[in-house]
């Protein structure tokens, strides 16, 4: 596994600090790729800079684009007149890091998919040209379940591995739907369940952040936490 994409079910639910787990748990070179980043001004740090900074300096941090508006990325292109990022493009850099690093990671923005252009290309066809598996991270609590079956139903859909799912934020006292939702994600995505990060993990100081990780992962992204 040189190239692994990171999507998710939505917005703002933990894929980078999940990205930055999986590194983490990584003694080797990893490359951290955000195709399109939204809704930051030039020189602001983004999400591929957040996870240099949780997971360490063996990390390389590559963003394609940057759009001011925090909209998806064909929108945000367009109300900034710049030119949206491509398929091929997202193809071809991952390619490039992957002769130089053990492990790319690619981190989508908001769910599978997000449209990246004006034609509706989406990070599942970026997967598809890497021939890259996906790992969908997802919310821990009530309404879940429909939103990771149908992440995982649109990536079977276009002959894409499903690699597994990782909640992104557990609370540290779940309630009923949370506790639940552990037992039923692989059910409903029909691939395991590979890690459990908790909620504020990414407000962690960097040294703690590394020193975690591998106990909120699954060995398959890394870390010694069972598959569920």
């Amino acid at each position: 596994m040189t190239v692994l994409v990171v999507t998710g079910t939505g917005t703002e639910i933990g894929k980078t600090v999940v990205t930055a787990a999986v590194a983490a748990c990584r003694d080797r070179a990893v490359a951290v790729l955000k195709p399109a980043q939204t809704g930051l001004a030039p020189g602001e740090p983004g999400d591929a800079a957040e996870v240099v900074r949780l997971a360490g300096g063996h990390v390389t941090a590559v963003e394609l684009a940057r759009y001011p508006d925090p909209l998806a990325p064909a929108t945000a292109a367009r109300r900034a007149g710049l030119p949206p990022v491509r398929p091929y493009e997202i193809a071809e850099a991952a390619g490039k890091l992957a002769a130089e690093h053990d492990l790319v990671l690619v981190e989508g923005a908001g769910g599978l998919l997000v449209r990246f252009d004006e034609e509706g290309s989406t990070l599942a066809d970026a997967a598809r040209l890497l021939s890259a598996p996906v790992v969908v991270v997802t919310p821990a609590g009530l309404g879940t379940l429909n939103t990771t079956a149908l992440t995982a139903e649109a990536l079977r859909a276009r002959g894409l591995e499903c690699l597994g799912v990782v909640v992104g934020s557990m609370p540290a006292e779940p309630d009923l739907a949370a506790r639940c939702n552990l037992e039923d994600l692989p059910l409903v995505a029909d691939a395991p369940l590979l890690g459990v990060v908790p909620a504020g993990a990414g407000a962690l100081a960097p040294a703690d952040f590394r020193s975690r990780a591998g106990s909120w992962l699954s060995a398959r992204l890394g870390g010694d936490r069972p598959a569920g």
